[in-house]
């Protein structure tokens, strides 16, 4: 009798954890998961920082890509493809900035209103000795097809930054190619 109260009192509790996970995930309103990702560069936070805001050096690593912008406040940047003077695609507006510690920055289509709500995406660089731990978190997804793109195209851009910096080359273009395309 004894055993048959047991089995029915961890039935009932195995109901109650069922149910609480179906309604929490039911009533879960964050569509998309947010991204993070965390590399660790043989260098200083302002060869880190200068390598994430200078477009000169951007386009060196991130497949031809200059990210221009004067990195203030309330000031737009965007995604130059071929250089500072190409065309822009990505846009945004800095939300934060603590160089050459912290960057907070919207992340939107080009053809999307700056005021309008777009993903949100940091970087947080902290010293260890000789080596950088660099975090950049990405927020606010839209849709799917935002959320695929920045979960392939990340990955490849802070490879390229870290080869970058740690060897004074950039990977070799088709490890886009592997990444993004």
């Amino acid at each position: 009798m004894a055993r048959q109260s047991v089995t029915q009192h961890l039935n009932l509790l195995i109901d109650a954890v069922k149910r609480r996970a179906e309604e929490t995930a039911m009533t879960t309103t964050e569509e998309f998961p947010d991204f993070v990702y965390v590399t660790y560069i043989r260098a200083t936070p302002q060869q880190v920082w200068d390598a994430l805001t200078d477009p000169e050096i951007t386009q060196r690593y991130w497949d031809g890509v200059a990210v221009v912008s004067d990195w203030q406040v309330g000031s737009s940047w965007a995604h130059h493809k071929g250089g500072p003077d190409g065309k822009a695609d990505v846009w945004g507006k800095i939300l934060e900035t603590d160089p050459p510690r912290k960057l907070v920055f919207t992340f939107q289509p080009i053809d999307q209103d700056l005021e309008d709500e777009g993903s949100i995406a940091s970087y947080l660089i902290e010293q260890s000795g000789e080596v950088v731990k660099l975090t950049v978190t990405h927020t606010n997804f839209a849709d799917a097809g935002l959320h695929t793109g920045i979960s392939k195209g990340w990955p490849a851009v802070l490879a390229g930054l870290k080869s970058y910096l740690e060897t004074g080359q950039a990977l070799p273009d088709d490890s886009w190619d592997m990444a993004v395309r």
